[in-house]
């Protein structure tokens, strides 16, 4: 497992929404409606990969509004409702023509699993399932819903987000 990479080896970022943008739970009201627990610092994260001109997609298995109101507000494009997390990772990068080499994926558990180990870089929180912890090129400081996109940029590729956001 690599400690540090930098953000020039980087041009699209995948992340995966539950689990990695939130604390993995889902809170329901009595009428049904589903919410969930999100950090605002990845707000910020999100804000520094677009100043850097960086490709954001949130892939995510479910299709839910919680995910389309978070990615409409932190402005990142979404592809939900994904069974093959692998194969939806591979048409991006075709239709996007990105180097396969140049892709990091951030996930957290076994749905994860295939397009993590098909990518060139992949990192997870530190409260990922232990297969997944055992193939991520990183292993992040925070568990997921805890500031995960800040903890990549900061910690693991070594940004100083002060002279990038202001």
């Amino acid at each position: 497992m690599k400690n540090n990479i930098s953000i020039d080896d980087i041009d699209l970022f995948l992340f995966d929404f539950d689990g990695v943008l939130t604390n993995n739970c889902v809170y329901i009201s009595e009428e049904g409606t589903e919410s969930v627990r999100c950090d605002r610092s990845d707000g910020i994260g999100f804000e520094v990969l677009r100043k850097l001109k960086k490709l954001v997609y949130i892939i995510s298995t479910e299709t839910n509004p919680v995910v389309s109101v978070r990615a409409k507000k932190i402005k990142v494009k979404t592809i939900q409702g994904v069974r093959d997390k692998k194969e939806a990772m591979d048409i991006l990068i075709d239709n996007e023509k990105i180097d396969k080499k140049k892709v990091i994926f951030i996930g957290n558990d076994i749905n994860d699993f295939q397009a993590m180990k098909n990518c060139s870089y992949s990192a997870c929180p530190s409260d990922s399932h232990p297969k997944i912890k055992n193939i991520a090129t990183f292993i992040l400081n925070k568990n997921g819903g805890e500031g995960v996109v800040m903890d990549l940029l900061e910690n693991v590729m070594g940004l100083d987000l002060t002279n990038i956001v202001s």
